[in-house]
């Protein structure tokens, strides 16, 4: 693989013509929208071949190599992932993006090259293209230019699979689309490659129309679906189990996590978004407690906005329970950037008040995951794999749990000892006063059981008032603490 390393600041003016790329190749070439495109199966596309794909990053001022190269480590993660091969990757050191190309008109003629030598299918670069950027680099290289929101939509078409998940992408791919319709001759056979499964197009115009008439429908159906959703979790709060929601950076171990605290079978892939349609399972903790474990979409660097936009109700469920879980892949290249990236979309969704405990999964491939437990206070170290610190988890996510709730102050008369069973079945018992006239009780309830039981509460105080600060302070502010 080539990395160059030099420096270029050439501008362009936009006009794709002064670089000399004619973009004759693009018709007979069999690239996403070549002559071997996919059929459409289902709303998504099967790629029939394994698209070959050049890399593009780009370090700026103030940028370390090393960051790009490792950015370009996930990109080409997911390239894989969405079902191509990376074959080549450059990079190139610039003060700032060109307006025209996104790099410069050097770095353009290199990646040509480099892609007809290759025979590459795509150029795939790491940052977000603009429509005129796209749009100039296809004619000048003859083949499709993506960009990475690109290959992110496209594994999201790939694996979603309930109403509410195909809704939200598709509407994620049209918002990406509807800008990038310019210069493009017919749109009506649909290609085969990254970032095209989705609806099909026709010409430009009545296309543009299409797309926009589609988008309002999809809206309307995610605001009936979100409806739906939001009375599901008005339920589950009027219940008496606690939820929590497992958060945490793509392919770190989530699902594997549920499958082991709760015993299901969520499907596993060690595969970037395996997991894109949230899924709820209930489970007991050692003090007895039932509660609902929540498993969510993974997230990522450089998460595509039309993506947090599309899959907004879905990602605002974390802002709404008890506890986040936290997941971070102990074994991974760099740990604590993927925690900062994790916390600074949870903030965005306005989960940034919700207590969090860290867990850093794989302890049983990499001895580092015990020296970032002493790093990160009051984090936990397991194996979801093998069930090592799980007892330890299951501990420290009841009492994380138990001391976030409310204390209340119970007085049950003798004559009521249905209700004395009640305080002991549904909540925790901190303790017991035997008075003339009956019993009076310190206990931690939930809100659905206090409601039950307030004829006979007398006083409360709240667990999360007594709460280590770091457990509830804003997100990117612990981040910032943890960092030192």
């Amino acid at each position: 693989m080539n990395d160059h390393d030099d420096w270029d600041d050439d501008q362009a003016d936009g006009d794709a013509g002064d670089f000399g790329g004619t973009g004759e190749e693009e018709a007979s070439h069999r690239g996403a929208f070549g002559e071997f495109g996919g059929e459409i199966r289902s709303g998504f596309l099967d790629r029939s071949f394994r698209e070959r794909i050049v890399l593009v990053g780009m370090t700026k001022d103030g940028e370390a190599l090393e960051d790009t190269e490792a950015s370009l480590d996930e990109l080409e993660l997911l390239v894989d992932t969405a079902g191509a091969d990376a074959l080549d990757r450059i990079i190139q050191k610039r003060s700032r993006p060109d307006p025209a190309t996104f790099v410069g008109k050097g770095k353009v003629d290199e990646i040509r090259d480099s892609a007809l030598m290759l025979d590459a299918d795509t150029v795939v670069f790491d940052d977000t293209l603009s429509p005129a950027q796209q749009f100039n680099l296809e004619r000048i290289l003859g083949r499709t230019a993506l960009d990475r929101t690109a290959v992110i939509l496209d594994i999201f078409a790939q694996h979603a699979t309930s109403v509410e998940g195909k809704t939200q992408v598709e509407l994620a791919q049209l918002r990406y689309r509807l800008p990038r319709l310019r210069g493009k001759k017919n749109f009506s056979q649909q290609g085969g490659g990254i970032g095209t499964r989705g609806p099909g197009e026709t010409q430009l115009e009545v296309d543009r129309r299409r797309l926009v008439r589609r988008m309002h429908k999809l809206e309307r159906d995610l605001v009936g679906i979100s409806d739906r959703r939001r009375n599901q979790r008005k339920a589950r709060h009027r219940s008496p189990y606690r939820m929590v929601s497992i958060v945490g950076y793509t392919n770190a171990g989530k699902s594997t996590l549920l499958n082991r605290l709760a015993g299901s079978d969520v499907k596993v892939e060690d595969r970037l978004f395996a997991t894109v349609d949230p899924t709820t399972r209930k489970t007991k903790l050692p003090g007895g407690e039932q509660i609902l474990l929540t498993d969510t979409v993974g997230f990522v660097k450089k998460l595509p906005h039309e993506l947090v936009e599309a899959f907004k109700s879905t990602l605002e469920v974390a802002a709404e329970v008890d506890l986040l879980l936290h997941v971070v892949d102990g074994a991974g290249r760099d740990p604590d950037s993927h925690i900062l990236a994790v916390r600074q979309v949870l903030e965005g969704i306005g989960a940034n008040e919700v207590p969090e405990l860290l867990v850093f999964n794989k302890a049983d491939l990499s001895p580092d995951v015990a020296r970032l437990c002493e790093r990160y206070p009051d984090a936990v170290a397991v194996s979801a794999e093998t069930g090592e610190g799980i007892d330890e988890l299951l501990a420290a996510l009841g009492d994380r749990l138990r001391e976030l709730s409310t204390v209340y102050e119970v007085f049950v008369p003798w004559s009521r000892g249905d209700m004395l069973a009640a305080v002991h079945r549904e909540g925790e018992v901190l303790s017991e006063t035997t008075e003339t006239e009956g019993m009076r009780l310190q206990a931690r309830l939930e809100e659905a059981s206090a409601k039950r039981l307030a004829g006979y509460i007398v006083g409360k105080s709240s667990g999360a008032e007594r709460a280590p600060e770091r457990w509830t302070q804003p997100i990117i502010a612990r981040a910032k603490r943890d960092e030192r």
